[in-house]
């Protein structure tokens, strides 16, 4: 194969791989990643006091690193001695910037930042992905389970 088809190539091998970095673990109350099932949890009940509308932001590191790899190579075919160099340079800087505002658009959840009065009489609050498998009130009694690493609320 012709070195300059490969460099056009090259770059769009990153994207399955963008993608997959792109994968985010739910953070439903009804979801638990593998590691999470057979991990004994404290249960707690109250009633819902407040839910707000939040934004649960993604994760960009893996939309920088891609981003600045694909824009580097797409920089590297743009001129030729030190014009090339600084080509790569800018293609890098702008693929990182554009890699991690597309990582974090394609990540960012909706979620309910909720206030639970427990039985016990304190309140915390948990934040979570809004599951349209479950919706919630002020005044709900529901469950509390925490982990330790991870709360959730479920009816």
């Amino acid at each position: 194969m012709d070195i300059y088809v490969m460099k056009k190539l090259l770059p769009l091998l990153f994207l399955p791989v963008f993608f997959t970095s792109c994968a985010q673990q739910s953070l439903t109350g009804d979801t638990y990643s593998r590691t999470e099932a057979g991990t004994p949890q404290s249960v707690n009940w109250g009633r819902i006091t407040s839910i707000r509308n939040v934004a649960i932001e993604g994760e960009t590191l893996g939309g920088t690193v891609l981003g600045g790899v694909a824009g580097g190579l797409l920089g590297n075919q743009i001129g030729g001695g030190s014009g090339n160099t600084a080509a790569t340079i800018v293609g890098a800087g702008a693929g990182s910037v554009a890699g991690s505002h597309i990582g974090k658009n394609i990540q960012t959840k909706q979620g309910l930042e909720m206030t639970v009065k427990l039985d016990t009489g304190k309140s915390i609050s948990v934040v979570q992905e809004v599951n349209p498998r479950e919706s919630f009130e002020i005044g709900d009694r529901v469950r509390v389970l925490d982990s330790g690493a991870r709360a959730r609320v479920t009816h």
